[in-house]
């Protein structure tokens, strides 16, 4: 799971947005939770409420539900959906630890359906989490980014760019400043599955090319090149289209 961001413009009082999917992997990493970042991101979530953007946050399960799922895994014959279940559920608790950030300014209640729950009025921050099984948080994002009428969502994780390959594997791969969306799609590939790891929800990317919405792709390292993506201003990352 990744960070997702979507800048859109609220139809009833001409605010800007930016619909954000924090992935779990950023807030909770394997040795425990990214405290220095989340106090880091918070602070810039804060500076631009103070510039009259508003926020919509949809939070990853990330390391803490493929824990989960693995611990399931070694025990016993599990389903995709059991698995699913635990994943959703770790998104829960990651966005209730967001919400708590920002309780001073986000709606009380957790959006759990992209599709049906209603939007909050007269907050400045809506929290998400995941919905049900079959859909990742990704997907999540993408359907609010077509509800909303979004042209970008932007997608952030601890991956600068999309590559040919892994770059772990290997460090030569070719990185993309640009691509189309046929493109991306021949390297993720068409289905989605449980704790799977691909820079962005092969689902959720059929459903952006469909919408025709943008995806921006890059790292959370640097929360100023965040801060332009964010603002659609020129950043370090792949621009998907």
């Amino acid at each position: 799971m990744f960070i997702k961001l979507i800048a859109v413009r609220d139809a009833m009082d001409d605010k800007e947005w930016i619909v954000v999917s924090l992935g779990g992997s950023i807030i909770a990493p394997q040795d425990g939770l990214n405290v220095d970042f989340l106090k880091e991101f918070t602070v810039l979530v804060r500076k631009l409420i103070d510039e009259d953007y508003r926020f919509v946050i949809i939070t990853g399960g990330g390391s803490t539900s493929r824990r989960y799922q693995q611990a399931a895994r070694d025990i016993c014959e599990v389903s995709d959906e059991d698995l699913d279940w635990l994943g959703i559920h770790a998104t829960r608790l990651n966005s209730h630890l967001i919400r708590t950030l920002f309780r001073d300014v986000a709606a009380l209640r957790i959006i759990t359906n992209p599709e049906q729950d209603p939007l909050p009025e007269g907050c400045r921050i809506i929290v998400g989490a995941g919905w049900k099984p079959g859909w990742s948080t990704d997907y999540d994002a993408a359907i609010l980014a077509k509800r909303l009428g979004a042209k970008r969502l932007v997608n952030l994780s601890n991956v600068p760019y999309i590559y040919a390959a892994d770059p772990r594997v290997n460090p030569d791969a070719e990185r993309f400043k640009r691509m189309d969306w046929d493109k991306l799609r021949s390297i993720i590939g068409d289905d989605w599955s449980p704790g799977k790891h691909v820079p962005f929800d092969p689902v959720a990317a059929r459903l952006c090319q469909e919408a025709g919405i943008e995806v921006a792709i890059l790292a959370v390292h640097d929360l100023e090149n965040v801060r332009a993506a964010m603002t659609n201003e020129e950043f370090h990352g792949t621009l998907v289209k």
